[in-house]
């Protein structure tokens, strides 16, 4: 029987979904949210990625991050080191819309998939290509995950840890998160152009390039006019915006002069907007170490409440710092309804974030759960390649594809 999909901007897109771990599953799983028809092939044993970190399923095909990056998708289990594979992968190319793979370079072309191949059958396919560090370059075969991201983007170095001056990275894989986005927006880009030119073309993407695009704004500010590079200015010569109040953790904002006038009469101490090192928001930067440290007395005496109510008042930016296990409940959360709880086969109950965009004329029918190994086999291969149940058999024996 065939999957009904879900309504939204993307409905009737057909994607393929070759790749794996985070960047390239997560991307096609933002257009899954909306509305789009996410093929996920993978290896007859399933993607890297269900065995990973956390598992969570008593048959032990899915991590806590699979399903994360992969809700909402039907998986077609298959082969493609098989002639009959590769020929499966071709024949569903010619009518796809999208297809997305992170293969190391030239590992396509090997299998007869490269983009060169899939154009000549199929004219309007977007075929995206994301890489670590791009397609050529000295680093461009070596294996690299979201830390040598860190590493390479001048991320780590942002970090710095004031005292021993030793980088330090983030921890979460930001440079994998923040290149789905990018290539979500790269894909949505490529359809609104073939709507114009009725032409697909070939995106390129990787997680260096989106990285730098991500942090240059104000992480490379000593940088960006060649004139004044400096390399001698840090961008991250203050200390963070975490402080200590008597029961927990709060951040607050002081950028603009308003602000800090807020900050002040909150913490009943006027006699700090006239002074002289913070009387501007440049000196505020500049003496940025001491006016932290000087926030952060002020500050620990009171609870996170107190603190809060005082703030709000006089309309100072400011949020609590949450604990993972308080999202949930948080009040701010849970009135924009943003995390909603779905059931994972073989998981039982998940919770997962609602999609971050909403779309009045063209809503989603809401999130589902991610595919078990080859549950969208059968269907596919009968919908899209019009194979009936003994030639489907006949593969499945032969071990090129598996169903349920």
């Amino acid at each position: 029987m065939a999957v009904s999909l879900q309504n939204g901007p993307l409905q009737n897109v057909r994607v393929l979904d070759l790749s794996t771990v985070v960047a390239g599953p997560l991307s096609t799983t933002h257009l899954a949210d909306q509305g789009a028809e996410v093929i996920k092939i993978e290896p007859l044993n399933g993607d890297i990625n269900r065995r990973s970190r956390l598992k969570v399923s008593s048959n032990g095909e899915f991590s806590a991050l699979f399903i994360s990056t992969n809700r909402g998708k039907r998986s077609l289990a298959i082969d493609l080191k098989t002639p009959e594979g590769q020929d499966i992968l071709r024949k569903l190319a010619a009518n796809a819309d999208v297809l997305v793979q992170n293969f190391r370079p030239g590992a396509m072309a090997r299998l007869g998939l490269d983009e060169p191949t899939l154009r000549k059958l199929n004219p309007r396919l977007i075929y995206v290509s994301i890489t670590g560090v791009g397609e050529k370059g000295p680093y461009s075969r070596k294996r690299i995950y979201d830390p040598m991201i860190q590493g390479l983007s001048g991320l780590a170095d942002i970090q710095t840890d004031q005292q021993t001056k030793r980088p330090r990275m983030i921890r979460t894989i930001v440079a994998d998160k923040t290149t789905a986005i990018f290539t979500t927006q790269a894909i949505t880009a490529a359809l609104y152009a073939r709507e114009k030119t009725g032409e697909g073309q070939h995106v390129r993407i990787s997680l260096l390039s989106a990285m730098l695009a991500f942090l240059w704004p104000e992480g490379m500010m000593p940088h960006t006019v060649v004139a004044l590079d400096n390399n001698g200015i840090s961008t991250n010569s203050g200390p963070d915006l975490i402080f200590e109040a008597a029961d927990g953790y709060l951040t607050v904002g002081t950028i603009s002069d308003s602000e800090w006038q807020g900050f002040c009469k909150a913490l009943e101490r006027p006699d700090l907007v006239s002074d002289e090192r913070f009387s501007t928001s440049e000196r505020r930067f500049k003496n940025s170490h001491e006016r932290i440290d000087l926030m952060a007395s002020l500050l620990k005496g009171h609870t996170v409440a107190q603190l809060l109510e005082r703030l709000d008042a006089c309309d100072v930016p400011c949020a609590p710092v949450l604990r993972r296990h308080q999202i949930v409940d948080n009040e701010q959360v849970k009135a924009m309804d943003m995390i909603v709880t779905l059931d994972q086969p073989t998981v039982g109950e998940v919770r997962q974030p609602r999609p971050a965009a909403t779309f009045d004329r063209t809503p989603t029918a809401g999130a589902r759960p991610a595919p078990l190994i080859g549950d969208g086999t059968d269907d596919i291969l009968a919908t899209h390649l019009g194979l009936d149940a003994s030639a489907i058999a006949d593969l499945k024996a032969r071990n090129v594809v598996r169903g349920r």
